[in-house]
C-alpha cells in the first residue's frame, strides 16, 4: 500500500466515529497543554525570581547578621541569629578592602509619614549616597542623599514615586517638609516609578541618612551591608575579604554570613529547574493515561473492524500493511492530539501573562519538544498491540464473524 493510500485509508477510518476521535484527540491534548502550561508556569516562576535578584545591582555581595551553618545561601539565611550586630563602624572598615567599589549600610524599619494633613505607613530604609548606583536606581526629581559622614547625616529624606502622589498629588514635593515618626525632614528627592522588587516594592520606600533611621528606630544595628565588587572577577575577592575584615573586627569569630550574588542566583536556578522538571514529569503522567486510551479505542476499533481486516487480507493485504494501517490511524490521532495540546498550552500560557504582565510564563522550548515527542511516542506505543492483534487475524474466520 503506498504511504498516500496507506494516510489516507487510516484519516477516513480514524473519522469514521467523530466522537471516538475527539475524545481520545481531547484526552491526548490535555496532557500536552498540562505540559506546556506547568512548566510555563515553573520556568516562569526560574525567570521571574532571577530578574528581581539581578536587579538589585551587579556584582553584588551582601553581608547578613548571624551565621549559616551550612556554609551555603538557603532562603531561611534570612532570618538569622545574632550574636554580635552589623554596625556603622563595620561597613566603613569594608571599603577599605581592594576590591570593594562601593559600600552601602541599609537599617529598615516602619513608621509613618505625614504631610499636608496625610498620613500613610511607610518602609523606612536608612543607606547612603552609594546606595542610588549600587543598586542601579534612577531618580524622577531632586537629588539622593548627600554624601557625608555616615554618623551624622542630615534631617533629609528620598521617597518612592507611590509615596509622592499619595502625599502631595499634583503639588510640588521638592523642598517640602514632612514628619517621619518623631522627625521633620526635608523632601530632597524622588525615584523614578520601579514597581515591586525581591522584598520590598520601592514605589513605597523612604530613604533617609543610615544615622538618622537608626535614631529613629533607637537601633545601632544594620539590617545588611550591600557591597559591589570592582567587576565580576574580583567577586570572590570581596567576599574573602569582607569575611576577613568582619571575622578581624569581631574578635576573631565569624559571626556573619557573607552571600555572593551569583551563589544566591545558582541555588534558585538549580532549585526551580528541579521544580519545572517535577512539575513537567507529573504532567506527563496524564500523557500515559492518554496512551493506555489509545490502546482501548484501537482495541475497539479492531474489534469493530473484524470484518474489514478480513476483506483487507482476502484482497492480498499483507500483515505487515495491515499492521502499518492501525499504526498509522494512532499516529495521525495522536499527533492531532499533541498539535491541539500545544495550542491550547499556549493560549494558556499566553493568559497567564495577560492575567500577570509581571511574569513571563513562558514554556521552554525543551518542554513543548518533550510534551510533543512523548504524544507521539505514547500514542504509537500503545497503538502496537493493537495493530499486532489485527495483523494475525485470519482472514476466513475474520470475515466469518461479518
Amino acid at each position: 500500500m503506498r504511504p498516500a493510500d496507506l494516510i489516507r485509508f487510516a484519516r477516513d477510518a480514524a473519522t469514521g466515529n467523530p466522537l471516538r476521535a475527539s475524545l481520545l484527540v481531547l484526552a491526548m491534548a490535555i496532557g500536552v497543554a498540562a505540559v506546556v502550561v506547568l512548566t510555563a508556569l515553573g520556568d516562569g516562576a526560574r525567570r521571574f525570581v532571577m530578574s528581581e535578584f539581578s536587579s538589585l545591582g551587579s556584582n553584588l555581595v551582601i553581608v547578613l547578621p548571624g551565621r549559616s551553618q551550612t556554609g551555603g545561601f538557603s532562603p531561611g539565611n534570612a532570618i538569622t541569629n545574632t550574636p554580635r550586630d552589623l554596625t556603622i563602624d563595620d561597613a566603613q572598615a569594608l571599603q577599605r578592602a581592594s576590591a570593594v567599589r562601593r559600600v552601602a549600610p541599609l537599617a529598615v524599619g516602619t513608621s509613618e509619614i505625614s504631610a499636608a494633613g496625610k498620613l500613610r505607613e511607610v518602609m523606612v530604609a536608612g543607606t547612603s549616597s552609594q546606595y542610588l548606583e549600587l543598586r542601579h536606581m534612577a531618580l524622577a526629581q531632586g537629588r539622593f542623599l548627600a554624601p557625608g559622614d555616615w554618623r551624622r547625616g542630615a534631617n533629609e529624606a528620598v521617597i518612592g514615586a507611590k509615596v509622592r502622589d499619595e502625599i502631595f498629588g499634583s503639588s510640588p514635593a521638592l523642598g517640602q517638609l514632612v514628619r517621619i515618626g518623631d522627625r521633620r525632614v526635608r523632601i530632597i528627592g524622588v525615584l523614578a516609578p520601579s514597581g515591586q522588587g525581591l522584598s520590598m516594592n520601592t514605589d513605597e520606600l523612604v530613604f533617609v541618612p543610615v544615622s538618622l533611621a537608626q535614631a529613629m528606630f533607637n537601633s545601632n544595628t544594620l539590617f545588611r551591608i550591600l557591597i559591589e565588587a570592582h567587576g565580576r572577577e574580583a567577586i570572590e575577592a570581596a567576599k574573602t575579604q569582607v569575611t576577613d575584615i568582619i571575622k578581624l573586627r569581631h574578635e576573631g569569630e565569624q559571626d556573619v554570613t557573607v552571600i555572593t550574588q551569583d551563589a544566591v542566583l545558582a541555588t534558585f536556578d538549580r532549585l526551580l529547574g528541579a521544580l519545572t522538571l517535577g512539575v513537567a514529569g507529573i504532567a506527563a503522567i496524564s500523557l500515559a493515561v492518554a496512551g493506555i486510551l489509545v490502546m482501548n479505542v484501537m482495541l475497539v476499533s479492531v474489534t469493530q473492524r473484524t470484518a474489514e481486516i478480513g476483506l483487507l487480507k482476502a484482497l492480498g493485504g499483507t500483515s505487515s500493511a495491515i499492521r502499518q494501517v492501525f499504526l498509522t490511524e494512532a499516529t495521525l490521532l495522536s499527533l492531532a492530539g499533541a498539535l491541539l495540546g500545544f495550542v491550547l498550552g499556549q493560549i494558556g500560557a499566553a493568559v497567564i501573562r495577560q492575567l500577570y504582565p509581571t511574569f513571563p510564563a513562558y514554556p521552554p522550548d525543551w518542554a513543548v519538544l518533550a510534551g510533543l515527542g512523548t504524544a507521539l511516542v505514547t500514542g504509537i506505543l500503545f497503538g502496537v498491540l493493537p495493530a499486532r492483534r489485527a495483523a494475525r487475524m485470519n482472514p476466513v474466520q475474520a470475515l466469518s464473524k461479518r
